[in-house]
Parts: structure tokens; C-alpha cells; sequence
């Protein structure tokens, strides 16, 4: 592998250090605090989850998965970005952060922001999303709530099913504190010796690869349930014969689980990494969460043991971790979930009137194809494609970037179909994929097995982009057949998350994608690209140009225009060059899922920018680039957030869509999303997030994704007919 800073995908243009130059001096006419922070611009995303949970509009099952969302949510949060904040502070390497705030201030404002917060979601399911489960037969019960009968059913339950994989471990001089893993949830118990009158310490772990609920009763479509601690609290003294129970209560331990690998001294990035992971498990504590009900004698014990501050205590009422109720939202009442919803073929991949799938490479040839997932179905765009490649004998090669992908994944065993049959097979697996990496480490092996050429990027850099070329040989002549997407070569995902993906035979992409392929796994070094921009270097500088194109478009008159969706908009460079557009009258629309950097409507400075947000049954996943450029509008799609991990330390993809009919799919659809008739979250200067989901008559706004649904839906039916 080569060092990335080998890979220059930079413009290369001779007027570089000018247009630096004069980037430059713009930003120095800015004001100084025009960003909004990103930590608690995160914590507002999570809030709007929340929302969700709390909107009894929504069927009840999907308000849990909600709930659970919000908890796995957060947790990521605080095992990446908290215990990031807090390793820089404690080494020294904390800088003040993008809105001038000292790192320790900021920590603090995290901390006051996330107590409140799941304040809120714990009040949620106690007030709310419970209560609701309960009114159409679903109920979670305490054990104070149960009758004698359910009690002993439930006690043979825990004695013959429970109690076997139970390990209480004592704390006293000769049993040291034990090692507390990070997300498990625990009993901590106080006991008294009957013997000796003195009172001991243990802990004792909930079983993680049983239910979290338990199932007391059922009759017809009413079902009853307890949480398995409550269980087992129920049932110490089996645990603890001889001895007088005092006191139990909840807790759950959160550590820091980010990866940091040093790429540039180890040889094999495999091993490195499986130490790497090894050592994830026994990162410093970060969080404490406690039942609110814990004595202090029992805080205090644990506060000290694991070393954390008052600051990171969470009193919470329980359940805690109610990542739990993932699986009560899984319980099979169709009436309370969303309406079930089966993704459509694409219009050019539909089978002809013989109804037989037609031949992808004929589709590609007659033009584009613009898949929008989970509408259209992944089974028969992507994954037909490839498989199609791997068995079709004039097929010579397939080049393929793997970043996250399901255990029992077609894709990878169509790669290795295509290996065996002596095609040439090139996976460029991402084994540093956050909490992803022990599975893809067992698929590159898998892959590498099956005489696939397996290869991990550049040093350095994460490769993110979503890229499969396929090269066949057609009566003499090599065609290359691509697709570049926005979200993961991932069947199961794919269902849940809303993305694009780019079909295509043109041969300007096919020599784009060769070079790239190149870069990822040589030593070629591409300065340009016809169709692509390219992270690390590429990207960032050119859609600052295409920004500011529209910028002198505007003072020039002519037709101008910004329209951004991402995942998050965080990167500096790129707000401040949409602050500099905005400034001279170019309408600007971002439509961002998650954290958002922009203050939007600001006098003098983003009167012209209005930034919207949608949640909903599914996870707004694509990024589309849309600029006006005069009247000749240039549109790119691709696999980059503007966020600086993106544009400067991972190999990224966007790829321009050029085909009109494509151009308005994607125009109509930014359209709709930030209409004040369609149901969205606003951004205001203040970094507030107001959501608008009814008209002034109270009537719901129209919802995005029920609306797309329908008309691809519709669009299918058309075609059909005709």
C-alpha cells in the first residue's frame, strides 16, 4: 500500500494557488461565530429521533423502535465522540473547538445536554410509548404488578432457563472489583452475611444472549411481558443462599470503543486491527448509568472503582438500556407498524412481456439507469447486476469497494462465483469500517480464500466510496459497465436506508473508475477524473468551485443556485464558501439528516440559505450536489458528507448525472423536501430545530417518503399498462 499523501486527486490546475488565495481572503471578511457546534448539533438530530418516539401519530411498535434507535443513538456518541473529546483533553491535544469553545467547556455543555436528554427518553417510554404498547395489548410489567400464579410460573421459567448462565461475583479483600464490560447491564447487590452481620458487595451480569424481555402471559393478540433484570432481582436469593438481600440495584457502564490504529508503523493492518479490537473492550469508562433509586452508599462504591467523575453519572428510571426494546418493536401486529411496504422493480429493470429478467448490459447500453433505494429494490438493480457479471462469460474482470455488508451477503458470494470462474476479481475491503471491522475481517478472508484479490486501500485513508466496475469483452472490444452509489453493497440495509445508485456504460466514467481502481490498489497517481470528484484532494476544492461559480453567476446576473443533501454538513470550508454565495443572492437549500455546522438566515451573512430536515420510516442516507450553473445544472451524487473525516482522510466518489429525465427526478424530489407543505424539521440561526408537521388547520403535511413510495409505485403501475 502506498502513503496517501502519493494520492493527488487535487484539481492540478495552474490557477490553484490564486483560487486559494482568494478563498482565503473571503474568509477573512466572515464573522467570527457563524458555525453552530457540532457535538450538540448531534444531540439535536438524536432529539428529533425522539420526537418520533413521542409522536402518537405513529404506530405504536415503530415509537419503540424509535426509543431503541434514540439509546444505540446515543451510545455510539458517547463511545466515539465523548470519549474522543475527553482522550484529547486528558493528553493535552484538545483546540479549542469550530465555534471557539475550550474543550472542557464543551464537554460540560455535552454532559448538561445528554442528562437532559435521556431524562426525556426515559420519561418517554414511562409516559408515553408504554402506555401505548399497553392500550393495544402490549404490556411491560414490573414484578410488583404480577399475580401469585405468574410469579411461580415465571420462578420455574427463571430456575430452569436463567439461573444456569447467571455468574455473581463477590467484591471483598480476596475477590477484587471485576471488570465491567462496556453496554452490559448489571446488578449491583448488597448483601449481609447471616454469619458475621457484615454486608458485602456483587455484581452480577443480565445475560446478554437471553430475551431482554420476558414473556409472563399471552391470550390471542395480548401478551404481557417483564425485563429479565427485573427478573433476576426478583430471584437473588437462589444467588445468594444464606445471606440477606439488602439492596440491588441497575447500572450499565459505557467505555470508549474508538479504534485508533497507527497505519504507518505496522506491516499487517489484519493483525493490528485485531489487537486494536482486543483493546476496545477494556477502554476507560465514560459513562455510568444508574437506576435512580441507587443509594449513594452503592454510587459512591462504583464511582470510585471505575474511576469516573459526578459529571458522568446518569440517574435514570428504568428500564436502562432500552436498546431493549428493539425487540418488543419486532412483535408481529401489522396494524401496529408502518403499512408494509415491498420494494418496486426499476422501470429498465423490469421484465419484458416473456417475464424474463432482462439483460442488464443491453439496459446500460440503451443509457443511464438512476436507482433510488428503498423504493426500488436493491435484489434486482445491484445485485442482479453483479451476479449477472459474475456468470456471464464474455465478463473479464469486476473491481468492487466493500464498506459495511451483511453476514449472508449475495454480494460477496457473487464475487466469489466469479473468481471461480476464473474472472478477475478485485474487493477492496474496508476492514476499519467503525464497529464493523471484525465482520469484514472475516469476509476479506473468505474472499481472499475463494482467489479473490483482496486489498485494504491507501494507508491512512478509509475508502467509503461505492464503486463496482465490471470489464467485458464484446466481439473484440473491452465495455466497462459501472455503478456508483450512495450507500452501502448491503442487502439488509438497503431496505432501511433511502439512497441512490448510478448505472452506467459510459465509457468517461469506465476510464475514471479504471484510474481510481488503480490508485486503490497500485501505484497510479491520477490528477483528473472526467466524470468523478475525488476525495481527499479533489472533492473539497471542486465543489468550492462549483459554489463559486454560482457565486459570480449571481453578481453577474445570470441564473444561480445551491441545492446540498447530506448527512451532515460540518466542514468549514465548504459553509463558508455557501456563506460566500449567499452574501451575493444565490438561493441555497441544504437538506441534512443529522449535524449541521450552518447558521442559517443570518442578516448579511445566510439571509439565502434555508437548511431542512426529514426523519422518518426510513434513514435519509443519499447525498446529492445540485448547482444551476447558469441553466446548464450540474448534478453529482455519491458517497461524501461534508464533514473534514470525508473530504480530507477517506477515498470518496461523486459522479455527475447527466441524463434529463434524472436531472428532474432528482430536482423534483429536493423540491418536495423543502416545500412548507411537506413535513421537515427547520434550522434556525440559533442552531434551534422546529419541527413542522402540521398546517395551520392542523392537518398532517405531506410526508416525503409515503409520497416517493407511492409515486415510484405509481410509475411501475404506468409502465405495466403500457
Amino acid at each position: 500500500m502506498i502513503e496517501h499523501d502519493v494520492l493527488d486527486t487535487g484539481l492540478g490546475d495552474a490557477d490553484d494557488d490564486d483560487f486559494d488565495a482568494a478563498v482565503e481572503s473571503f474568509d477573512a471578511a466572515l464573522p467570527e461565530n457563524r458555525y453552530l457546534d457540532r457535538e450538540l448539533s448531534w444531540l439535536a438530530f438524536n432529539q428529533r429521533v425522539l420526537e418520533l418516539a413521542e409522536d402518537p401519530r405513529i404506530p405504536a411498535l415503530e415509537r419503540a423502535n424509535f426509543l431503541a434507535i434514540f439509546g444505540s443513538n446515543l451510545d455510539e456518541f458517547f463511545m466515539v465522540r465523548v470519549a474522543g473529546l475527553k482522550r484529547r483533553i486528558v493528553t493535552g491535544l484538545a483546540v479549542p473547538t469550530n465555534v471557539g469553545r475550550a474543550p472542557q467547556d464543551l464537554l460540560a455543555d455535552v454532559s448538561r445536554e445528554a442528562h437532559r436528554l435521556q431524562l426525556r427518553h426515559a420519561e418517554a417510554w414511562r409516559s408515553e410509548v408504554r402506555p401505548a404498547l399497553a392500550d393495544a395489548g402490549i404490556e411491560i410489567l414490573a414484578w410488583s404488578e404480577l399475580q401469585d400464579e405468574d410469579r411461580s410460573r415465571l420462578y420455574d421459567f427463571f430456575q430452569a432457563q436463567v439461573f444456569p448462565v447467571l455468574m455473581p461475583l463477590a467484591v471483598d479483600p480476596a475477590h477484587p472489583f471485576p471488570y465491567i464490560s462496556g453496554l452490559s447491564l448489571n446488578l449491583a447487590i448488597r448483601v449481609r452475611n447471616a454469619r458475621t452481620g457484615r454486608q458485602e458487595f456483587a455484581r452480577l451480569k443480565v445475560p446478554p444472549m437471553l430475551p431482554r424481555f420476558v414473556e409472563v402471559s399471552r391470550e390471542g393478540e395480548r401478551v404481557r411481558y417483564i425485563a429479565l433484570e427485573d427478573l433476576i432481582a426478583n430471584n437473588l436469593g437462589d444467588l445468594f443462599p444464606g445471606m440477606e438481600i439488602i439492596d440491588h440495584h441497575a447500572f450499565r457502564v459505557t467505555r470508549n470503543e474508538d479504534v485508533v490504529i497507527e497505519e504507518d508503523e505496522t506491516e499487517n493492518l489484519i493483525q493490528a486491527l485485531e489487537a486494536e479490537l482486543l483493546r476496545r473492550r477494556f477502554g476507560p469508562p465514560i459513562r455510568l448509568e444508574v437506576a435512580e433509586d441507587m443509594d449513594e452508599v452503592t454510587r459512591e462504591l462504583l464511582v470510585d472503582e471505575l474511576g469516573i467523575s459526578d459529571q458522568e453519572v446518569y440517574r435514570l428510571a428504568a428500564p436502562l438500556d432500552l436498546r431493549g426494546v428493539f425487540q418488543i418493536s419486532r412483535i408481529d401486529r401489522p396494524e401496529l407498524h408502518y403499512a408494509p411496504h415491498v420494494p418496486t422493480t426499476a422501470v429498465a429493470f423490469q421484465p419484458g412481456d416473456n417475464n424474463e429478467r432482462p439483460d442488464i448490459f443491453s439496459v446500460l447500453r440503451h443509457g443511464d439507469v438512476l436507482v433510488q433505494h428503498p423504493y426500488e429494490s436493491f435484489a434486482t438493480s445491484v445485485q442482479a447486476f453483479l451476479e449477472q457479471a459474475a456468470k456471464d462469460p464474455h465478463v473479464l474482470a469486476i473491481k468492487q469497494t466493500l464498506y459495511r455488508t451483511s453476514g449472508d451477503s449475495p454480494i460477496i458470494e457473487a464475487l466469489i462465483d466469479a473468481a471461480e470462474s476464473g474472472k478477475q476479481v478485485l474487493a477492496l475491503v474496508e476492514v476499519k469500517a467503525r464497529f464493523d471491522e471484525a465482520a469484514n475481517i472475516v469476509w476479506a478472508r473468505k474472499l481472499e480464500k475463494a482467489g479473490v484479490h483482496v486489498v485494504y486501500g491507501l494507508v491512512g485513508l478509509k475508502t467509503h466510496c461505492k464503486l463496482l466496475h465490471v470489464i467485458r469483452d464484446e466481439d473484440g472490444m473491452l465495455r466497462s459497465y459501472s455503478h456508483i452509489g450512495t450507500g452501502n453493497y448491503n442487502p439488509k440495509t438497503s431496505r432501511l436506508y433511502e439512497d441512490f445508485g448510478l448505472f452506467t456504460s459510459n465509457a468517461e466514467v469506465g476510464r475514471d473508475l479504471t484510474r481510481l481502481f488503480n490508485e486503490l490498489s497500485g501505484y497510479a497517481i491520477e490528477k483528473k477524473f472526467q466524470r468523478l470528484l475525488v476525495a481527499p484532494l479533489h472533492l473539497r476544492k471542486g465543489l468550492i468551485r462549483l459554489i463559486d461559480d454560482e457565486r459570480r453567476n449571481a453578481l453577474e446576473g445570470r441564473p444561480s443556485g445551491v441545492r446540498i443533501k447530506v448527512n451532515s454538513m460540518v466542514d468549514e470550508q465548504i459553509i463558508d464558501a455557501l456563506y460566500r454565495a449567499s452574501q451575493a443572492g444565490v438561493p441555497i437549500e441544504v437538506w441534512v439528516r443529522g449535524i449541521c455546522g450552518i447558521k442559517p438566515g443570518v442578516p448579511g451573512l445566510s439571509e439565502n440559505i434555508r437548511v431542512r430536515s426529514i426523519l422518518g420510516r426510513y434513514l435519509e442516507h443519499s447525498r446529492i450536489f445540485s448547482f444551476v450553473a447558469g441553466g446548464d445544472a450540474q448534478v453529482y451524487i455519491g458517497s461524501a458528507d461534508m464533514m473534514h473525516r470525508n473530504l480530507d482522510r477517506r477515498v470518496e466518489a461523486l459522479v455527475r448525472v447527466v441524463a434529463s429525465d434524472q436531472l428532474a427526478q432528482l430536482d423534483d424530489l429536493f423540491s418536495l423536501a423543502m416545500s412548507d407543505d411537506t413535513s421537515s424539521w427547520w434550522l434556525g440561526s440559533d442552531g434551534e430545530w422546529t419541527r413542522h408537521s402540521t398546517g395551520e388547520e392542523g392537518q398532517p403535511l405531506l410526508d416525503l417518503q409515503d409520497h416517493t413510495m407511492a409515486n415510484i409505485q405509481r410509475r411501475r403501475r404506468t409502465r405495466t399498462v403500457r
